[in-house]
């Protein structure tokens, strides 16, 4: 199951119920015998470390030990756990066919709107699967995912637009700081993957948080537009909308299950469930067809008079974070309208680098990090303040989202760098477009967002986790 989870996620020192914490709520069993004295299932700790208790009677007597389950320690709140177990179950295919089954048989008043909203990364694992272009696939499983109780079908490129958008003025914001004086405010790190940003919060807490960037990921702001716009588009309540995100990694279920992302006065998460596509391929061949069976439907729309199209943004397959802030700071720092990109690649092709110069003066540094081990090689340069970069972009997989943990598995003879290549084509088949010419995204800002209200819409915080310090979780 850990193999699931990205490398940093799954490597970091988490304690995952390797270590109980000294309040464990079940270290032994105690046999409990109607009509006993009150001293009787005292527990004492034996010189030799081993429990003991007390019978009816007074004698002392060696106490069972019990084994202790995930779900053991994740019901006691003195253990540090990912929760992969319960996120497994309460994040998967499952649970989506079981929202959809009840949605049809249950009464009128307790219907859910039903939306999934899906990622071009995915979409493109899908085309690689069945051998199909990125428009029929989309078209395709637009038809299947209505066929089995899905009201409406989405693409998070709109959200997207809105996160490197932000991400652009946070950085001006961050650099106009930095050139005063103010040196902790760069440099700047993206905050869209969740997989790093657990590893940051457990394993470097303050020294990393600042640094990383508040503005939401592609898929919590997606569930902002969902749950915030639409519901009011539609009147109705966030608790009325069952939202499923379609993505390229299994460390989206922790980002949905954040409470972050939970809203306490409606009792609703942001996003409802997170499924992959090979767990998607698991839900068509369950029914016995493929997708190739399903005709083609248009895309539907967040505003009725918009057409849906596909398209992506330039600059890999993560985003492109790296290059829209890269030339937007260009041009609002130094007036260049089209600045070349030109990346170096450095150690390996997870570590790229690409500058700015200006009068033989180097004005912007910024860099791609993918892979676990060229965070590691970052990290420590951010901590002891001579990190070169002024901006990063950071992603816990190798090669980046294409290559998630929950794209499309490699089968028969192909290698996983041909299937990651093929992905890869498919996904750069889409038209570029720029963030700043999306029409959608224009009214999503006229009509939903404001000075009041952006900020909490579109970003987030990070928390530290602090480590426990009880004996049971020194590494001997």
């Amino acid at each position: 199951m850990a193999s699931m989870f990205s490398g940093p996620l799954t490597l970091t020192d988490l304690d995952d119920f390797i270590a109980p914490s000294q309040e464990c709520i079940k270290p032994v069993k105690v046999e409990r015998v109607p009509g006993a004295s009150k001293k009787s299932g005292v527990i004492k700790i034996d010189d030799d470390g081993a429990y003991s208790a007390l019978n009816d009677v007074g004698e002392s007597y060696k106490l069972e030990k019990v084994s202790i389950t995930l779900n053991d320690c994740l019901a006691c709140s003195g253990c540090i756990t990912s929760a992969e177990s319960v996120l497994i179950t309460q994040q998967s295919q499952h649970e989506v066919n079981r929202a959809l089954s009840e949605n049809k048989t249950c009464d009128i008043e307790n219907r859910k709107f039903m939306v999934i909203s899906i990622s071009p990364q995915s979409r493109a694992s899908l085309a690689a699967k069945y051998s199909l272009s990125i428009e029929e696939t989309a078209g395709r499983f637009t038809t299947y995912l209505h066929s089995i109780g899905f009201d409406l079908v989405l693409d998070t490129t709109v959200s997207r637009e809105l996160s490197l958008l932000e991400t652009c003025k946070e950085f001006i914001t961050r650099k106009e700081k930095y050139d005063k004086g103010d040196k902790s405010s760069l440099p700047m790190l993206t905050g869209i993957c969740p997989g790093w940003v657990c590893y940051a919060e457990k394993s470097h807490g303050e020294y990393i948080l600042p640094y990383i960037s508040n503005v939401k990921s592609p898929q919590q702001m997606m569930g902002s537009i969902v749950k915030n716009f639409l519901a009011s588009q539609k009147s109705l309540l966030p608790s009325q909308i069952y939202h499923v995100t379609l993505m390229p990694c299994y460390d989206k279920k922790l980002e949905a299950s954040r409470p972050d992302f939970h809203s306490k006065e409606f009792d609703s998460r942001d996003v409802d469930c997170v499924i992959t596509a090979s767990e998607v391929i698991e839900m068509i061949e369950r029914e016995g067809r493929r997708l190739l069976d399903y005709e083609m439907s248009p895309l539907d729309r967040i505003f009725d008079e918009i057409p849906t199209h596909i398209y992506s943004h330039s600059g890999g397959g993560s985003g492109g974070y790296l290059e829209h802030v890269f030339i937007h700071a260009a041009k609002t720092l130094y007036n260049i309208q089209s600045p070349e990109i030109q990346y170096t690649v450095k150690r390996n092709k997870d570590l790229q680098e690409v500058t700015l110069t200006l009068g033989g003066e180097k004005k912007l540094k910024f860099a791609l990090a993918y892979g676990f081990r060229n965070i590691q090689n970052i990290v420590p340069k951010i901590k002891q303040r001579r990190c070169p970069y002024d901006f990063v972009e950071v992603m816990a997989c190798p090669s980046g989202c294409l290559n998630g943990g929950g794209q499309v598995k490699v089968t028969g003879s192909e290698d996983s760098k041909d299937l990651l290549n093929r992905v890869t084509d498919l996904y750069n088949t889409s038209e570029c477009r720029s963030p700043e010419d999306s029409l959608v995204g224009q009214r999503l800002y006229d009509e939903w967002l404001s000075a009041d209200n952006s900020n909490t819409l579109l970003t987030t915080q990070y928390h530290a986790v602090e480590k426990s310090t009880n004996a049971l979780t020194i590494k001997w």
